[in-house]
């Protein structure tokens, strides 16, 4: 009789550990933050849906860290992958094209920008993506942060589709990220009045109250509100971002987050 106790307790040691891992489970979307196993349980719990962040390290005016892009595109993807529930996200990808260096061109005329040739970076997302497509995702999601690079995005996805033709994966890229993060944040921003000359292209109100919104320590806010007005010398393009703000930032945020949840559930069926 003391053999089968001792079988059915040693079961019931391995029943708790198992639940207490599980328990012990970080309850975050970033594959950073999971070990392989972690990960592995959710993918075959259905988080087959990987979101490939794409910044970008590059100037955007005296007040504004390096990593701008970088910084939004996460906690944007984070929080779409969170609406989502079945999605997971992967690292950010800072380095991509920003011009040429020899000689500088673009923002590369600014110390900290940092640029890949188109062709190297269409292939890091291509890789990427296989990657991901090994492990079990089936729908991976590139959200690029800079219109610099979208038409490099388009390219890499067709070719992704093209060599998994028939395979139950694919990749894409919603145009309603990038485009709600531009010409459609500028239309919420006229709407509660703020002007053009204010909005700007790059680095103005727009670029900044968004990463107030989701990173305010990577603006140098005091230095910003009394200081001149910028210009394209000082890298910042068609606008003036001294009464940018949380406030402004996070009615894009908004706009962005829900309109790409939409987007990503129209593209896999909801689910």
């Amino acid at each position: 009789m003391r053999f089968p106790l001792r079988l059915a307790l040693a079961s019931a040691m391995v029943l708790v550990t198992t639940h207490a891992a599980v328990a012990q489970a970080p309850k975050t979307v970033q594959l950073e933050d999971l070990t392989w196993t972690e990960l592995r349980d959710q993918i075959h719990a259905g988080k087959t849906t990987i979101i490939i962040p794409i910044g970008g390290t590059e100037q955007s005016g005296p007040d504004v860290a390096l990593g701008k892009h970088n910084a939004r595109v996460k906690v944007l993807s984070q929080r779409i992958a969170e609406g989502l529930g079945n999605a997971i996200v992967a690292p950010v990808i800072a380095y991509v094209p920003e011009g040429g260096y020899a000689p500088p061109t673009s923002h590369m005329r600014f110390p900290g920008t940092i640029t890949v040739p188109d062709d190297v970076f269409e292939k890091t997302l291509e890789s990427a993506a296989n990657s991901f497509k090994v492990h079990g995702f089936t729908n991976i999601v590139f959200l690029g942060d800079h219109g610099g690079y979208q038409n490099d995005i388009r390219h890499a996805v067709a070719q992704l589709n093209k060599s998994w033709a028939g395979s139950g994966a694919r990749a894409f890229v919603p145009p309603e990220y990038y485009g709600m993060s531009s010409d459609g944040y500028a239309q919420i921003l006229r709407q509660h009045g703020v002007s053009d000359a204010e909005i700007g292209t790059h680095a103005g109100l727009a670029d900044t109250s968004l990463l107030l919104a989701v990173a305010p320590q990577m603006v140098r806010l005091e230095h910003l509100r009394s200081g001149p007005k910028l210009g394209a010398a000082d890298g910042v393009y068609g606008g003036d971002p001294r009464r940018s703000s949380v406030e402004l930032g996070q009615l894009g945020v908004d706009a962005i987050v829900s309109r790409t949840i939409d987007a990503i559930r129209k593209e896999t069926g909801g689910h």
